[in-house]
């Protein structure tokens, strides 16, 4: 009786190893950049882009099914923190309402929303960096002066 319950054990073990592994090979640094920037999103985001990512109408473009935000991640970047106005054409539409951007954001929150955003509904990205989020913003913030 103990070798069985000692072979059910390992078995067990075993196979929610590989159950979590396949399920998501995710780390630690992910999963809290990821936590972190849905909340911010659902704060400073989703009122226009709407908590599924498909947008509002000819308003506000969705983020979900985006080809705008697979092409442009270092924009998407800059204009979380700086916002954006005039025309904006995602998947073949127009939109142009402005922008606000989030200047009080850090970077840390930026990377974390863009973590958040590039790894929901259609998109997996994986970690949005820091560091990539310090130098884009640096790099935006250059390009504006």
């Amino acid at each position: 009786m103990n070798k069985l319950k000692c072979f059910l054990f390992i078995l067990a073990g075993i196979v929610s190893s590989c159950t979590a592994r396949s399920k998501s090979d995710r780390s630690v640094k992910f999963e809290q950049y990821y936590v972190e920037g849905e909340q911010l999103y659902l704060t400073h985001c989703s009122n226009c882009h709407q908590q599924s990512g498909e947008g509002l109408g000819l308003l506000y473009p969705p983020l979900n099914h985006s080809d705008y935000m697979e092409n442009n991640l270092e924009r998407i970047i800059c204009l979380i923190k700086n916002g954006k106005a005039g025309e904006l054409i995602v998947n073949g539409k127009i939109y142009n309402q402005p922008m606000p951007g989030v200047a009080s954001l850090t970077d840390l929150e930026i990377a974390e929303i863009a973590t958040y955003i590039y790894n929901s509904w259609d998109h997996e990205k994986g970690i949005i960096d820091l560091k990539m989020v310090t130098a884009t913003l640096t790099e935006c913030a250059n390009n504006m002066e």
